[in-house]
């Protein structure tokens, strides 16, 4: 479905997150989503699970955009500093947040009477936080999934599996896709998203509640699309930053860019996905940022592997966090097998990072490959 600007109205105003474990929840709630009406679809009180860079951002852009904002971090010293001192030094330095952003590191607070709740932690370790939460979440929310990348093992996305843990509906959850470089974003700097989801007045109730002077979001149905972008789009990332390692400039780029979009599309045409989001923000736009950007953590780390480094080096040189990208790779690669689609990009970076084969012998082999025409 093509992407829908936003019509702001009178209650409009001007990768990576940190989780691993998460409090063990002890309250008791009906299943988010069980409930429809008209309460369900305006936003005003929003909690944001999750103190990461991008977590803090989007709860930022609530914030800004008018919206009550809750958010939960899981060192008790990150959520005072967010809400005594309204700043998340170790995420967004020199950032200063919204006086109608406050934070908490006990969940159940947190969740207490949320119109909309935003998931902002990793991928991998969505499935385990959300199983804390899920009896805390409050009857007839909106669930926002922040997360972009494939779980190991289930191959599922990220709604799949807020839907299979939250017990849920799919069509239900929010998915928010493109290019969401945090720090620019934060700064104020103009940019736009998309609101996946297959009950799109959902999409519109969170489209409504993070329309900002400096964010602009549309909506689309196509959630397969958005998820798939959102987490390929990685993995090329990191095949980049490889190439610019090994000294390549930027033909070498636009190259992979342009042909980890053809293998994106592929698989999602494989799985459903609506060609045409592969032309928007959650497929081209996505890409071009985090694959272009220095800010790009998988596009940096894949800099570092391209320059002669292990994984663990580069993982060291980054603070101890390993890239999406690298553990997407795997997943990505698994899904592709299963649904008989090639992706040489993805195949390649599994190579690198997980068989320890050489970033310029595998490069020079996908030059190498049979010729054939230019298609999808």
């Amino acid at each position: 479905m093509p992407e829908r600007p936003h019509r702001p109205d009178a209650t409009d105003a001007t990768d990576a997150t940190d989780a691993t474990d998460a409090t063990d929840a002890t309250g008791t709630a009906d299943a988010a989503g069980s409930e429809s009406g008209e309460a369900e679809r305006t936003v005003r009180t929003v909690t944001v699970l999750g103190s990461g860079s991008w977590g803090t951002t989007f709860a930022k852009i609530l914030a800004d955009a008018g919206r009550d904002v809750r958010m939960w971090a899981r060192r008790p010293e990150v959520a005072s500093e967010i809400a005594e001192q309204h700043t998340n030094s170790g995420y967004l330095p020199g950032v200063t947040l919204p006086d109608n952003l406050t934070a908490t590191s006990d969940a159940a607070t947190a969740l207490d009477g949320a119109d909309a709740v935003v998931l902002a932690v990793p991928s991998q370790s969505l499935r385990a936080n959300l199983g804390h939460w899920r009896e805390l979440l409050p009857a007839g929310t909106i669930l926002v999934s922040l997360a972009k990348g494939v779980e190991l093992g289930t191959r599922k996305r990220m709604s799949e599996v807020i839907g299979e843990v939250a017990g849920v509906p799919e069509d239900s959850v929010v998915v928010v896709a493109g290019p969401n470089l945090a720090k620019e974003i934060a700064a104020g700097q103009p940019a736009a998203g998309v609101f996946a989801c297959g009950d799109h007045e959902r999409a519109v109730a969170v489209q409504e509640a993070a329309f900002t002077s400096y964010f602009r979001p549309y909506t689309n149905t196509d959630v397969v699309g958005s998820e798939l972008a959102g987490a390929c789009k990685n993995v090329i990332a990191l095949s980049c930053g490889i190439a610019a390692g090994l000294g390549f400039g930027a033909n070498t780029v636009a190259t992979l860019i342009t042909r980890g979009l053809a293998e994106t599309a592929r698989l999602g045409a494989k799985l459903g996905a609506d060609p045409m989001t592969f032309a928007g923000l959650a497929g081209v736009g996505d890409m071009v940022a985090t694959c272009a950007s220095p800010l790009s953590r998988n596009r940096t780390f894949g800099e570092r592997i391209g320059r002669g480094e292990t994984i663990e080096q580069a993982q060291e040189a980054v603070g101890g966090q390993v890239a999406e990208g690298v553990m997407s790779c795997r997943s990505i690669r698994d899904l592709a097998h299963e649904s008989g689609v090639d992706m040489p990009i993805t195949d390649a970076m599994f190579r690198v990072c997980h068989e320890g084969s050489d970033p310029a012998t595998v490069g020079a082999e996908l030059l190498g490959r049979q010729q054939k025409p230019e298609r999808l």
